[in-house]
């Protein structure tokens, strides 16, 4: 049985993504899928309203690390880990001294990391949020973000309200998007 173990690496700010698929391309070339099994990014996708268009993005939640697992008692892992473009060391590692194996995450950390990865999946997945007609939403996002207003149509199959908001007083229908708004209350 390997010994198999959770760490952080430490890679250029930006530059995560390509330093993942320079290491997946590597771990299949070399057939090491044994002794790294799996690299992660922590990210979540945020939805942002740009020009009147729906855009989904990803945020690294922790810019110029990447989360991977390995088993570096084998000394060649080690050295195609840190040989990798982009890549700096280790987190928990001393830098002078390269032949040291850094420190592993402990359970609960990855736990908790694995955790916080798989609920942005589920966000994103059941975003069908129910409306109903007369009820009052807040929009978010957009010029009207900070408002309240009371939803006069729904639209489901475009994921479209017609809303209501009292701006200066007077009544304004306004044409948002489910992701623009969220229920008060």
């Amino acid at each position: 049985m390997s010994n198999v173990n959770w760490y952080v690496l430490r890679a250029v700010s930006g530059q995560e993504k390509k330093v993942k698929s320079y290491l997946e391309t590597e771990v299949a070339r070399q057939e090491l899928q044994e002794s790294i099994p799996q690299i992660l990014i922590p990210s979540e996708k945020i939805v942002e309203m740009r020009n009147g268009k729906k855009r989904i993005r990803e945020k690294a939640f922790f810019p110029g690390y990447i989360m991977i697992s390995a088993d570096l008692s084998n000394g060649e892992v080690m050295h195609l880990i840190t040989s990798m473009p982009g890549v700096i060391g280790f987190l928990g590692s001393n830098d002078k001294d390269k032949t040291k194996i850094p420190v592993p995450l402990r359970a609960s950390e990855v736990k908790r990391m694995l955790g916080q990865v798989d609920e942005v999946v589920e966000e994103t997945s059941t975003s069908s949020v129910s409306f109903l007609k007369g009820e009052s939403v807040k929009v978010m996002d957009g010029p009207f973000s900070g408002f309240t207003g009371t939803i006069e149509e729904i639209f489901d199959d475009k994921k479209k309200l017609h809303v209501t908001v009292k701006i200066f007083g007077r009544n304004t229908p306004v044409e948002l998007s489910y992701a623009q708004v969220e229920k008060e209350g």
